[in-house]
């Protein structure tokens, strides 16, 4: 249990938007979840909000294709389920169209204070994902990467995932963090909270009005 899991708990759909222009507006903070598609980006959302059903999931892959976006009981504080990137069954124009939308809110969102970066620890570090922490080793950006699915493997192999990761975005010199989780067993979501709190500057709540959500 961490201070904040209220908070997170109080998630709540805002809109989904095809394109920036049409995200709410860039004020506050919040946090974006970006992530191939099937790494467990949905599923790890509604882990982290303790709803089986705010984000939509899918065992066909890229059934995220807008940017989804969800409110917290604190104002102007949100978390963002980006279109997932990969081998979604859409034709390649439409993925050109997502990948354009994709890459203006990355670059131009002036509220976003993190990008949280789900790969299936299983098969970490694919071409998006260095695509990823290369843009944001470019922009000055906070990456937390989360190995999701880390109930797949034994201890001693997830560990060795978890440090071959550290590593990459060391030498990449991308400001990042890393971490295990586990959506079966929540294995993880503390850290996750914790690390999300900070993002969202949760620790000075006294300043911050707390909406009707709460």
């Amino acid at each position: 249990m961490t201070p904040f899991d209220a908070i997170f708990r109080s998630a709540h759909f805002i809109k989904s938007a095809e394109k920036l222009s049409q995200c709410p507006l860039d004020q506050g903070l919040e946090v974006a979840f970006a992530g191939r598609s099937n790494a467990g980006k949905s599923t790890a959302l509604n882990t982290l909000t303790n709803q089986k059903k705010l984000a939509r999931t899918s065992k066909t892959p890229g059934r995220t294709q807008l940017i989804n976006c969800f409110g917290l009981s604190v104002n102007d504080r949100r978390l963002i389920d980006l279109p997932g990137y990969g081998f979604a069954k859409v034709p390649i124009a439409m993925k050109k169209v997502w990948q354009a939308h994709m890459q203006d809110y990355l670059m131009n969102r002036r509220s976003l204070a993190g990008v949280v970066l789900v790969m299936d620890i299983r098969h970490p570090l694919k071409e998006f994902d260095e695509m990823m922490l290369e843009w944001a080793k470019s922009n000055g950006m906070k990456v937390h990467v989360l190995l999701t699915k880390s109930d797949k493997l034994k201890r001693g192999p997830a560990k060795t995932a978890m440090f071959t990761v550290q590593k990459a975005i060391k030498e990449q010199g991308v400001d990042g963090t890393v971490q295990t989780f586990s959506a079966l067993n929540n294995d993880g979501l503390d850290e996750l909270r914790t690390q999300l709190a900070s993002w969202l500057v949760f620790d000075n709540l006294d300043e911050i009005p707390i909406s009707p959500h709460a």
